[in-house]
């Protein structure tokens, strides 16, 4: 039987990564982003120990109870194409990865974007960033929501147009991008549901590798140490706030909020494209 492409797979990063950096399809459309929506989405099953059935869009996993230990196992046709509209305090809007709780409603989304080019124009994607995080956080104070950026590693002298220069030759970021990791490391870290509502629990920018030799792969030493827009840093941030506004300030519901792990010889835990997940284990 044929796969169908429209579902969500069960990707790793690098492979996400590299359909984007390589935007078969043309920038003009979502083809080339859809990939890193499916990767976060299983990352959430695998790594955050989300039921797949509470995530949109669906990952390709079935989940079952043996005794007291939670086994999960790939299905690729139980991977959904759908994404979930979230009612916002201004306008509803689809995001691109939502977890929901049945009775609680959206707890965990993050939204996605990729740039492969214009990278001076940049800035003008704070106002739009901010806007989302205001919508939502308006309806719901408690979401913990994320904000996932990839910029493709375009370099100069490998005839790249100067507003699409991500690193000049001398090996600096541009001054383009530099601007915008200062200005969203003001809408990250989100840390209580009084906070501002202007900002994301958390923020990651990612610029990705496009020569052949490295395709696919994150360039090290961007964001700079210690950066609050660290991928490496990005989902540990979302787990760690969701865990303290529905888990631990709930108890009474942690039979429906408490994050699952699964038995360590279940067979998604134990299949070979587990290597670049951490899977949530017993």
């Amino acid at each position: 039987m044929a796969r169908d492409a429209s579902r969500c797979q069960w990707l790793t990063r690098k492979e996400a990564l590299t359909t984007f950096v390589e935007n078969v399809a043309g920038h003009q459309g979502s083809e080339h982003i859809k990939p890193l929506h499916w990767y976060v989405a299983c990352r959430l099953v695998i790594e955050g120990g989300f039921r797949p059935d509470e995530v949109r869009p669906r990952p390709p996993f079935e989940v079952k109870k043996d005794g007291k230990r939670w086994i999960l196992d790939y299905s690729e046709l139980a991977g959904g194409s759908d994404e979930r509209t979230v009612f916002g305090g201004l306008k509803t809007k689809s995001v691109d990865v939502v977890v929901t709780k049945d009775g609680i409603g959206p707890v965990l989304a993050i939204s996605m974007k990729g740039t492969l080019n214009a990278f001076r124009n940049l800035t003008n994607r704070m106002e739009e960033a901010a806007g989302d995080c205001t919508n939502l956080h308006i309806a719901y104070p408690a979401l913990v929501y994320g904000f996932l950026h990839v910029l493709r590693a375009n370099r100069e002298g490998e005839g790249i147009a100067p507003n699409d220069v991500a690193f000049t030759k001398d090996g600096h970021v541009s001054d383009g991008i530099l601007r915008y990791h200062d200005v969203m490391a003001r809408l990250a870290g989100r840390n209580d549901i009084r906070d501002a509502v202007t900002k994301y629990e958390a923020v990651a920018i990612c610029l990705v590798e496009a020569r052949s030799n490295a395709i696919g792969t994150l360039v090290a030493g961007f964001p700079p140490a210690g950066s609050e827009l660290s991928f490496a840093t990005f989902f540990d941030k979302l787990y760690g706030q969701y865990d303290t506004r529905f888990v631990y300030a709930a108890p009474g519901l942690k039979t429906v909020t408490r994050r699952l792990e699964w038995a360590p010889d279940s067979p998604a835990v134990i299949d070979a494209r587990i290597a670049e997940y951490r899977p949530r284990i017993s």
